[in-house]
């Protein structure tokens, strides 16, 4: 008897890549650890590009920005690309969602598949069209006897008075909607809900958190006391950082990106995206427990990544752009339960994977054929064999568009110009402004990413050869 093959395809949104308590970060996330100690963690993954709309469009089709032209949330994903769930549909799967996608669809796709849900995937239950207007997340937690806000976002909003103690202790207020009826918890509860009984079942859980608001439920409010927490990577002051670069100058001015110098609010939105985390790890613990209970975990492909990263006060920045790797450095766990991937279970792979590996590797474990189109390559061949392959990429590459800023008068760029492009590899980052200067760091002595090395006449020769990878990474696919 053939056995039917499962997906659980998990993102968390606004992941860094570093914050798992196996890598030695101080963040609690048990059950994370153990799918890494069950699967392999490849240590040196990187998404494509940044926000979530842009993010998702590579992870999903498996194409770089500069060619499937998502370069912002709401620009349409152009039609002629196809996407692993349409993929998997045209098999005989039935992929279906639990969150979002942040997927606007192409003119003439909308009376064919639903708004805001990438094609080919069946929204079962979603967060809305808008996380503030969690419409169903609303409807679930009224017939659970939760009052009714005035609006739905009013459920992010709303916290419990802290006590004299908790506010000379600067613990960051707690939700009022209790962790067992919180989003993530209402998510996963849901996908439980759906695999029990089933077979053969392909699910996309797309989770908000630890992505903003970041207001934790009890008690993950509390699991890391802003007093204990590491002080940022960042310059003595935003005008000694703005030094760095043009680019980096103009967002430190911006409002929704230039961290306050009120570090009280900072160690706070810290606190909370910390707890964010341990919060998902819990409740992804109810779900593996799950599949171990019901015997599926034996026939179920597990991958755990993020769309992104987040800067949180690096480089006094908050948010998700530019060139740092705290905005792009995110986690990747694949589980592989086939019994040839036993003997490389816990491995960790540094090599760099990218996000658009990922069609490529559940396609592969559904036995899908990959599309032209993908410019990765399927991460399953690492789980049996432990490494990559002496053909794989040696660097990460990523693009950030950032013409919304509306930066062209400040920095005299054009629209087309407002953009960059990176090549990092082991000991090095370079940056490609079309119209601004160029931006190279040499990792192994600056980790940080504080000096811009660009221009020094001793880094001549690694900037340009820095500059004709990137150029050759423009014309041909990362991988061999």
């Amino acid at each position: 008897m053939v056995v039917a093959r499962n997906v659980l395809f998990i993102t968390a949104d606004q992941w860094r890549g570093e914050c798992l308590s196996c890598l030695g970060h101080f963040v609690q996330t048990p059950n994370l650890d153990a799918l890494a100690a069950h699967g392999v963690l490849f240590t040196n993954h990187f998404a494509n590009t940044a926000p979530c709309g842009p993010s998702r469009a590579s992870i999903h089709t498996g194409v770089y920005q500069h060619e499937h032209g998502v370069t912002f949330n709401h620009v349409p994903l152009s039609a002629r690309y196809t996407n692993w769930a349409l993929e998997a549909r045209r098999a005989g799967h039935d992929p279906v969602l639990f969150g979002y996608t942040d997927t606007t669809l192409d003119e003439g796709q909308q009376d064919s598949y639903p708004d805001g849900v990438l094609p080919g995937l069946a929204p079962l239950v979603q967060l809305g069209k808008d996380i503030w207007e969690p419409l169903e997340w609303v409807d679930w937690l009224v017939a659970k006897g939760y009052p009714a806000p005035d609006t739905p976002a009013d459920l992010y909003r709303k916290t419990r008075p802290r006590s004299d103690t908790d506010e000379r202790n600067d613990i960051a207020p707690a939700l009022e909607v209790p962790a067992e009826l919180h989003d993530t918890y209402f998510m996963v509860e849901n996908v439980l809900d759906y695999i029990r009984d089933r077979s053969g079942w392909c699910v996309h859980l797309s989770l908000l958190r630890p992505h903003p608001p970041w207001t934790a439920p009890e008690p993950y409010n509390r699991m890391y006391p802003p007093g204990d927490l590491p002080f940022p990577n960042r310059a003595a002051d935003p005008d000694n950082e703005a030094k760095q670069h043009p680019f980096l100058a103009y967002a430190l001015n911006r409002k929704y990106q230039r961290l306050s110098r009120d570090d009280a609010s900072r160690r706070q939105w810290q606190s909370s995206y910390y707890g964010l985390m341990t919060e998902v790890d819990h409740n992804l613990g109810r779900l593996f427990d799950e599949l171990k209970r019901s015997g599926a975990w034996n026939d179920t492909l597990v991958v755990f990544t993020s769309d992104h990263g987040e800067q949180i006060g690096d480089h006094w920045l908050i948010g998700k752009f530019g060139y740092f790797d705290e905005s792009f450095h995110v986690p990747m766990i694949v589980f592989n339960p086939a019994p040839e991937a036993r003997q490389h279970r816990g491995q960790r792979i540094n090599a760099f994977t990218e996000g658009v590996d990922i069609t490529p590797t559940l396609l592969d474990w559904l036995g899908v054929e990959i599309p032209e189109q993908c410019r990765g390559a399927s991460l399953l061949p690492a789980t049996t064999s432990g490494n990559l392959g002496d053909h794989w990429r040696t660097e990460a590459h990523w693009e950030f568009d950032f013409s919304y800023f509306q930066a062209g008068d400040a920095l005299r760029v054009s629209t087309g110009e407002s953009r960059l492009a990176v090549v990092r590899d082991e000991n090095s980052k370079y940056v490609h402004f079309p119209a601004l200067p160029d931006v190279f760091f040499d990792l192994a002595d600056d980790p940080g990413e504080s000096f811009n090395l660009a221009s020094d006449p001793r880094y001549r020769s690694r900037v340009e050869e820095a500059s004709r990878k990137l150029q050759s990474w423009f014309g041909h696919r990362a991988t061999a």
